[in-house]
């Protein structure tokens, strides 16, 4: 297939570029490389710099893409507080550009990275896909917003969808890697102290009900996430928008995380812990379930793979 990849040159999509590549696809990348990195692009794919409002309508115009897989977004929560507007011009507007420049090019299928802080504060664990909806960000309620666009697509145009909801993505995929200028991810940052770029991990909390008292998140391995877009473009139904959640259904407290890196490091890594963020819930663990049943899709690689892929990556770098 012929596919469009926005985003291309960031962490996630450049690894599902390459995986896309691997199986046979033809990848055209399409970044503003305003937070990408144009070395991310695996070789074989063609890359076009540009904005989704300025530039895809022209890319996808007559030139016969069989579907689309949308990773270019806006993503950090805090920022998203301090400048809303921000955020829904970037991750609603530009999606709403992409939508219609695909409308208009007849491209049939789409796959959309959303997150699961579109559930916000889960009332249980692990977080279903018929759970509310509720975000406590702008982040977290831009990408719900383009879910519920997606679903009106789907029913008004015709187009096939599949949104794919998740938290905490890790690891490496050969020369793909984590490396965000603002870098807000437990396991990139305490690898940094491994590596002497920072002095110590910050803990916020360790009095939390949970077995050693710190947060329990749910981490995946990128190149496992990777399978799942692959496995979610061939699901893509005419009308329909599907929602599938993934996760590994127990996740991994952050001295869990903390630990690992120091067995894959070698390195003591300090840790300073702090008072509780406001608004942390104990655990955020989302089901799998849905997906497993009917795509067949399961995490393969555990946190010790997901901390030595990582480390591999940035070590090289």
């Amino acid at each position: 297939m012929k596919l469009l990849v926005t985003g291309g040159a960031g962490y996630i999509g450049s690894v599902v570029s390459a995986l896309l590549l691997e199986a046979g696809h033809e990848v055209v990348v399409l970044d503003d490389l305003s937070t990408g990195h144009e070395d991310a692009v695996p070789p074989g794919a063609r890359l076009v710099r540009g904005t989704l409002r300025e530039t895809a309508a022209g890319v996808l115009d007559g030139a016969g893409f069989d579907a689309v897989l949308h990773f270019a977004a806006k993503s950090l929560v805090g920022e998203s507080v301090e400048k809303p507007g921000l955020y829904w011009d970037k991750n609603l507007g530009e999606s709403l550009a992409l939508l219609e420049a695909m409308r208009a090019a007849g491209v049939p299928r789409i796959v959309f990275s959303s997150t699961a802080a579109t559930y916000g504060e889960p009332e249980s664990t692990p977080i279903l896909e018929t759970d509310p909806t509720r975000p406590t960000n702008p982040y977290g309620a831009s990408k719900l917003a383009i879910d519920t666009v997606l679903a009106e697509y789907a029913r008004l145009h015709g187009l096939g969808g599949v949104s794919l909801r998740y938290f905490n993505v890790a690891g490496a995929y050969g020369a793909q890697g984590e490396r965000h200028t603002v870098e807000t991810h437990l396991i990139p940052n305490v690898l940094k102290v491994a590596q002497g770029e920072k002095e110590a991990v910050n803990v916020f909390g360790e009095d939390y009900p949970t077995d050693d008292g710190t947060c329990v998140r749910d981490y995946i391995h990128v190149a496992d996430l990777g399978r799942a877009h692959l496995l979610a473009l061939d699901a893509c139904e005419p009308g329909t928008h599907h929602v599938f959640n993934l996760g590994s259904g127990t996740g991994y407290s952050v001295r869990a995380v903390i630990d690992v890196c120091r067995e894959v490091t070698g390195r003591e890594i300090p840790v300073v812990v702090g008072p509780r963020r406001a608004g942390d819930p104990a655990v955020l663990v989302a089901s799998s379930d849905r997906i497993q049943s009917r795509l067949g899709w399961k995490p393969e690689r555990d946190l010790r793979a997901m901390v030595e892929d990582a480390w591999t990556f940035l070590r090289s770098r």
